[in-house]
């Protein structure tokens, strides 16, 4: 097996603990979070293959259909029986380590995700920095686009940006090819058009994507060379629009249109333009701050496996279990509470003024009590240790000095300062009563502030986890 920096489809076990309820609470209304998992299963040995629904079906086209019929049972048989093997040989090697990573979208999750592969598989980590380029370039083109959604809608606008916006016009198709190929399955086959994606999301499935860009690429990635290509040409576009890219994001009418957003587009994760005179010029190689701070949205379920590089626990195997957050995507979470050491969950506390993507009329923050409530009163995390991380206090920071009264969007907070430390704090007592009320045993709570992007501080932060993971495992082998 290949561990470091590898990625591997999970199928979900299903079975009797497969709903997933809040506890009911008179303060929190739609507590149920994700429906329940119902399964059924069919004996097509004894039926294969199946009766024809076909009505007047001539002896050739029987023939015809049974035999595409019969081809597709040996497909299916064979995709089965890999399962099968993937599940024995999981069994055999089964990780050291198993960390679950909770939250809901755009926690911070994927790049909390990163800043563990920085920091405890370094070189598998620097082997994969230049496919990152093609995400980076795909942020930086969403940017753009949100820019001139904008203008499009302002009363009026400077000849200069009128050009700007034809120059700038050949991005669609860059747009395009990125998104197609990073959202393509392991077969370089596109599950998603760019018209299915709003605003500044970039959906990756797999882990495809990253391998067209290693140096060595095996036969089994000739196939992908076309899409690889197009993610070439659409490089060659954006360092031709280098110049128009920095004259956008420097013209003043720009910035006074994007003050009226609800979020200002230099807050949101994924945002280059400020650096986009380096990030668009020839040669370009992503660093590691670059890949911590490129936005993406994990689709489904994810089990990542690092071969540790560094300290006591060098050639170990942690796995570390990447979920997607948006409301339809939460009802995969559970089968994957079994064998896990610890649960990070996610609250990016900077979303206080924000609602859900897929529901606006649900405050995020709200949404993150009422998943941390849930997730805390999970009888199939009794024994887990749980590790709170309060994300993004930088872009709360930020919010708060920039005027945004916290109190407007959270009465409860009063009259209280309207400052990031006293914020802070609060949260951090809301968060601490809900696992109390939701925890039936005394386990420890580990509650930290992170800026997931700042790979210096949460350096900090997974030397203290990775240390309450070793005293966990000494504990549990009776030597402490």
């Amino acid at each position: 097996m290949v561990f470091s920096g590898h990625l591997r489809a999970i199928s979900p076990r299903t079975d009797n603990r497969s709903t997933f309820q809040s506890p009911s609470s008179p303060s929190l209304t739609n507590s149920r979070i994700v429906p329940s998992i119902v399964t059924s299963s069919v004996d097509l040995d004894n039926e294969w293959p199946l009766m024809s629904p076909i009505e007047n079906e001539t002896g050739a086209q029987r023939e015809r259909r049974l035999e595409a019929e019969r081809e597709a049972k040996c497909i299916n048989d064979a995709i089965e029986h890999e399962i099968e093997q993937d599940r024995a040989e999981r069994k055999r090697h089964k990780p050291e380590v198993k960390i679950l990573l909770l939250g809901q979208a755009e926690s911070g999750k994927s790049t909390m995700l990163r800043n563990f592969q920085l920091k405890f598989t370094p070189t598998a980590f620097a082997a994969e920095r230049a496919a990152w380029r093609a995400v980076i370039d795909l942020n930086i083109v969403r940017s753009v686009r949100y820019i001139l959604d904008v203008l499009a809608s302002a009363p009026a606008i400077p000849e200069e940006l009128r050009r700007l916006r034809v120059a700038l016009s050949p991005l669609r198709s860059v747009e395009e090819a990125l998104a197609i190929f990073l959202a393509s399955d392991e077969h370089g086959r596109p599950v998603a058009r760019p018209a299915d994606e709003h605003g500044l999301d970039v959906k990756v499935r797999g882990s495809r994507w990253k391998t067209l860009f290693n140096r060595s690429m095996t036969e089994s990635t000739r196939q992908y060379t076309q899409a690889y290509e197009e993610v070439l040409n659409a490089r060659r576009i954006i360092e031709a629009c280098r110049d128009d890219l920095v004259a956008l994001w420097a013209h003043p009418a720009v910035k006074e249109n994007l003050e009226g957003q609800s979020v200002p587009l230099q807050f949101q994760s994924g945002f280059f333009l400020d650096q986009v005179g380096r990030i668009a010029s020839s040669g370009y190689e992503p660093s590691s701050d670059d890949v911590l701070k490129a936005r993406i949205q994990t689709q489904g379920v994810e089990e990542h496996l690092l071969k540790m590089e560094t300290a006591a626990e060098s050639g170990q195997t942690w796995a570390i279990v990447d979920v997607g957050g948006n409301r339809h995507q939460r009802a995969a979470w559970i089968p994957y509470f079994d064998d896990v050491n610890m649960l990070l969950f996610l609250a990016p506390v900077s979303a206080f003024d924000q609602t859900l993507a897929e529901d606006s009329s649900v405050n995020r923050l709200w949404d993150s009590f009422l998943i941390w409530r849930t997730v805390c009163s999970s009888k199939l995390l009794r024994d887990v240790s749980f590790i709170l991380l309060l994300n993004k206090y930088d872009i709360l920071d930020a919010k708060l000095k920039s005027g945004i009264q916290f109190a407007s969007h959270v009465t409860s907070y009063k009259r209280r300062p309207n400052e990031t430390e006293a914020v802070l704090t609060y949260l951090k007592e809301k968060f601490v009563i809900i696992f109390r009320q939701a925890t039936t045993n005394n386990r420890p709570l580990h509650v930290h502030y992170t800026c997931a992007t700042d790979s210096r501080a949460t350096a900090i932060v997974l030397a203290r986890i990775r240390e309450v993971i070793l005293t966990g495992n000494f504990m549990n082998a009776d030597l402490l």
